[in-house]
C-alpha cells in the first residue's frame, strides 16, 4: 500500500522536480543533522573549542558521525538484511519502530555525555536533551501517523540555532535566514518524494520546534 502509493506520488513529480527533491532529502537526512548543528558550532562559537587541540576536535566532530549518524543508519542496514523491512528506506510506520529506539539510545548517550563533558559548548547539553525527546514522543505519534522525521530534524536545527542566538547573546541572522529557508525546502521536498499528507510534514516540524524549546527551558 505505502510502496504504490510512493510510486504514485512519485510518477505525478515532474522529474526536473523530483530529482533536487531526492538529492535535498538525502543531503539533509535525519541522521546528518546532529554533525551539522556541532559543524556549525565549531565556525560559529570556535572560542568554545579553544582548550583543545585541532586533532580532538576533529576526532569530537567525527564521533559525533559516528554515534548519531553511523551507527544508526548501520542498523538500519541490518534490519533490511535480517528481511526484518522490507527496505532501507522505512516507508512504512511498521518498519520505523525499531529504528527509532536505536536513535533513542545514541541520542540519550550523547546527551549524558554533553552533561559531563567540559570541552564542548554548553548549548549541546538541550540540543541533545530536545533530539532525545523528540525520537520519544515521535515513536508514539508513529502509531497514529508516519510523522516526518526529515522535518522533526529541521525543526529541531532551526530552533537550536534560534535559541544559540539568545544564550550567547549575538546575532545570528544569517544562519537563522539560511536555516529557516533549508527548513522550508526540506519540507518541501518531502511532500514531492516521499508518501507523507501535510499533516506528518508539520506535525514532525512542530514537534522538533517544542522539544527544542523544552529542552532549553530545563537544561539552560
Amino acid at each position: 500500500m505505502n510502496d504504490n502509493h510512493q510510486n504514485i506520488v512519485e510518477e505525478k513529480t515532474p522529474v526536473w522536480v523530483a530529482i533536487p527533491a531526492k538529492i535535498i532529502s538525502y543531503l539533509f537526512h535525519p541522521l546528518f543533522i546532529p554533525t551539522y548543528f556541532f559543524i556549525f558550532l565549531v565556525y560559529q562559537f570556535p572560542y568554545e573549542f579553544s582548550d583543545i587541540t585541532l586533532w580532538k576536535l576533529k576526532l569530537k566532530i567525527f564521533s559525533v558521525f559516528w554515534m548519531t549518524a553511523f551507527f544508526p543508519a548501520f542498523a538500519v542496514f541490518l534490519l533490511w538484511r535480517l528481511k526484518l523491512s522490507e527496505s532501507i528506506y522505512l516507508r512504512t510506520q511498521k518498519e520505523r519502530i525499531i529504528p527509532y529506539f536505536v536513535t533513542m539510545f545514541f541520542y540519550w548517550w550523547m546527551y549524558y555525555l554533553s552533561k559531563n563533558q567540559t570541552d564542548q559548548p554548553a548549548v549541546l547539553k538541550f540540543f541533545y536533551f530536545g533530539i532525545f525527546w523528540s525520537s520519544i514522543i515521535g515513536v508514539i505519534i508513529n502509531n497514529f501517523i508516519k510523522i516526518s522525521l526529515h522535518t522533526i530534524a529541521a525543526g529541531s536545527a532551526l530552533v537550536a540555532i534560534i535559541l544559540c542566538s539568545f544564550y550567547y547573546q549575538t546575532n545570528l541572522g544569517l544562519a537563522i535566514s539560511t536555516a529557516v529557508i533549508l527548513t522550508g525546502i526540506v519540507a518541501t521536498a518531502r511532500l514531492f518524494v516521499s508518501n507523507h499528507t501535510t499533516l506528518e510534514i508539520y506535525t514532525g516540524l512542530g514537534l522538533g520546534v517544542f522539544c527544542q524549546l523544552v529542552g532549553y527551558w530545563i537544561c539552560m
